[in-house]
């Protein structure tokens, strides 16, 4: 990803602003349609609206868009050469950039399915996280060359969530069934939910709408969460 934004931004700069807006679009259209594949796999579609309705609300009053916002401008005047009082054009796009980069790298199924399975030591999670290396390199390069430099940034963010995937499958039970890890309902519906949140941020990126798609992140959570207090009562998530 690193090396697909440092080509990003040696294009970008040789690349007119018309260049630029059509790639931004091009990759809103291609986010739309991944997300609605995602969206999709739900199998009963209550679950995503409820953990989208009940993690937006947590996401509002956290202000989790603030934060990234304040950690993307803290990362600029660190290192790349911001100043403290920067609030030109230079700081919006840097922390659109890393923001949007995030986001993007961060929420699907590969990120998910993959990280847990590398965890538990799994060949097959170690291919998914290198599927979505490549994929991640190719549109880190697209990105760079519209949204600057804060995209490259966004690999902290990326360190961060894979990381912490890795060690929470690592922390998993010993001899638990993984083969089937990416068809449990836990892991389709937070997959539908990530799918819901890629649609909403090719809203942005389409410049059809702005949601603070930052806020929506703890509906992630929520998915599994749900899905675990329905099997805990018995209830039939996926009635026939």
């Amino acid at each position: 990803m690193a090396l697909g934004s440092a080509l990003g931004l040696l294009i970008g700069n040789r690349l007119p602003e018309r260049v630029q807006q059509s790639v931004v679009t091009g990759l809103g259209l291609v986010t739309l349609v991944v997300g609605i594949q995602n969206a999709g796999r739900t199998g009963n579609i209550i679950i995503p609206l409820l953990s989208v309705v009940i993690g937006t609300i947590i996401g509002e009053l956290l202000r989790i868009d603030l934060a990234l916002e304040r950690f993307g401008g803290w990362l600029q005047r660190r290192f790349a050469g911001g100043s403290g009082d920067e609030s030109g054009n230079d700081r919006a796009r840097f922390i659109n950039g890393f923001v949007t980069a995030s986001l993007i790298f961060c929420v699907g199924p590969l990120t998910f399915v993959g990280s847990l399975m590398d965890g538990m030591g799994l060949a097959l999670g170690f291919q998914q996280l290198a599927i979505k290396s490549v994929l991640d390199g190719f549109a880190a390069m697209a990105f760079a060359a519209s949204l600057g430099v804060g995209v490259a940034f966004s690999i902290v963010t990326i360190i961060v969530l894979q990381g912490g995937l890795a060690l929470v499958g690592a922390l998993l039970v010993s001899g638990a069934d993984t083969a089937a890890l990416a068809q449990t309902p836990a892991i389709l519906e937070t997959t539908a939910v990530g799918g819901l949140l890629l649609i909403a941020l090719s809203l942005v990126l389409l410049d059809v709408k702005k949601p603070r798609v930052a806020n929506f992140l703890p509906a992630l959570v929520m998915a599994p969460v749900i899905v675990a207090v329905a099997g805990a009562l018995g209830v039939n998530i996926y009635p026939i």
